[in-house]
């Protein structure tokens, strides 16, 4: 089933031009349309299903710093502070507060890790305290179990992602600019090799303007213009239980099992990293660069079966821009979710808090999680195709960092000073010959 999430309506008309063109609209793409809108830009956005029908809705909804790899960890900071300002200044709800994450542990390594990344963390002003045997006891004490440590992110906090990028989409269209959904861009004109407009299913739209923000789409569409970019998807699946009863936190970890209260009362349970990875071309092409990543993480990750493949995402054909493509076949990627792993999600959990076995689960979903060889995502220019920026292969972060990420891309793109350091974030660092740096986080 599809993840819950509050459907808006688009914009009528497709505009015969804009200042800039964002493709994708999940987290990243509606708060980058949000924020070039701000500044004045006549934005269009696009999005080829229903906003935020992806993995924008599909995740847990942690706004986090705690363990943030040392590139992600500005974008998560900033990011914290934009999710507040957002809700101030347009009076729309996403679910953001500040609750707070807990993290508790049995196990010794985990903990010094954690520890080992407070230091670097406090270093640069993060708030974040351990947690002696004691304290991750009393704060994990709903699980009844003695816990030897653990960590609270005092700043840290969730959102809803059922209800984030509707409202970010409703506040871009308060500020005159336009969102289009079941439009897909099929393409990106040029004339003198930099863009001059976007060709969608409905009509071409003059711009020398585009982001593409297109998740796991993302790799497959540079393809078209001639730009390796390496992505693979994995497929996680999480699960929703009633809980309206029991007394639970707003977001809790342990044991590798996260739960996160929704809007709507209940929680979400999900078994931390792990995932299927479903075969694909695409997947082969780029697999040697992700190897270190999957054996650092191969304990979690497991050989899935033919969905991804029937998806279409990542597809290596070429789309003629006259004719329908891969994403106007599969308008929402809605990936099954994997029994076995949503069984395995509720017995753990049943283990870890025994008041949660007699919950009713009320829904389960996967998302196609698009992620970069190291884990961190691809933020700028490509200098092949003047006028087009990407943002995608965000691992699974997205959502947390999604105001931060999208405030960088937008000072990028408006030629503003950088909200934070953009250099890491550079698709060239996955240049043929180029160490990939896989974060222990």
């Amino acid at each position: 089933m599809p993840a819950p999430l509050r459907f808006i309506n688009s914009t009528p008309d497709l505009p015969v031009e804009a200042d800039a063109v964002i493709i994708g609209g999940g987290i990243i793409g509606s708060f980058t349309a949000y924020y070039l809108a701000q500044r004045g830009l006549k934005v269009a956005l696009l999005e080829k299903g229903v906003v935020g029908g992806e993995q924008s809705s599909r995740n847990w909804g942690w706004c986090r710093q705690q363990n943030r790899d040392e590139r992600e960890l500005p974008l998560a900071t900033k990011a914290l502070d934009l999710w507040e300002q957002f809700g101030l200044e347009s009076g729309e709800e996403t679910g953001f507060r500040r609750c707070g994450l807990f993290y508790v542990s049995n196990d010794q390594s985990e903990i010094d890790t954690w520890a080992r990344w407070g230091e670097y963390a406090r270093s640069i002003g993060v708030k974040t305290r351990m947690l002696n045997s004691q304290e991750a006891t009393d704060h994990g004490k709903f699980t009844g179990k003695v816990w030897k440590g653990g960590v609270h992110s005092q700043m840290d906090g969730i959102a809803d992602p059922g209800l984030a990028v509707p409202a970010v989409a409703r506040a871009l269209m308060a500020l005159g600019s336009t969102v289009h959904q079941s439009c897909a861009a099929r393409g990106i004109e040029t004339t003198g090799g930099a863009v001059s407009g976007v060709v969608t299913e409905r009509g071409t739209i003059r711009t020398k303007l585009v982001i593409h923000a297109g998740g796991a789409w993302a790799s497959s569409f540079m393809r078209q213009l001639g730009v390796r970019f390496p992505q693979a998807t994995v497929r996680q699946s999480i699960l929703a239980v009633g809980t309206g009863r029991l007394s639970l936190p707003d977001a809790f970890y342990g044991d590798s099992l996260a739960i996160t209260r929704r809007g709507d009362g209940c929680h979400t349970l999900a078994y931390s990293g792990r995932a299927k990875i479903d075969p694909t071309l695409q997947f082969l092409r780029f697999q040697k660069q992700f190897i270190p990543m999957f054996k650092q993480r191969w304990s979690k990750v497991s050989p899935g079966g033919l969905q991804g493949l029937r998806a279409g995402h990542e597809s290596l054909s070429n789309w003629r821009l006259d004719r329908p493509t891969p994403m106007e076949a599969r308008r929402i990627l809605d990936p099954v979710a994997d029994t076995k792993t949503i069984r395995l999600t509720v017995k753990l959990v049943s283990r870890l808090i025994p008041d949660i076995a007699t919950a009713p689960v009320v829904g389960s979903w996967a998302g196609f999680v698009d992620s970069t060889p190291d884990g961190v995502p691809v933020i700028g220019e490509i200098p092949a195709v003047p006028g087009l920026i990407l943002a995608a292969g965000f691992s699974g972060h997205g959502f947390g960092i999604g105001p931060g990420a999208a405030h960088l891309v937008a000072d990028i793109a408006s030629g503003h000073e950088p909200i934070v350091d953009p250099r890491p974030y550079r698709l060239s660092r996955f240049d043929s010959g180029a160490e990939i740096d896989v974060s222990e986080f």
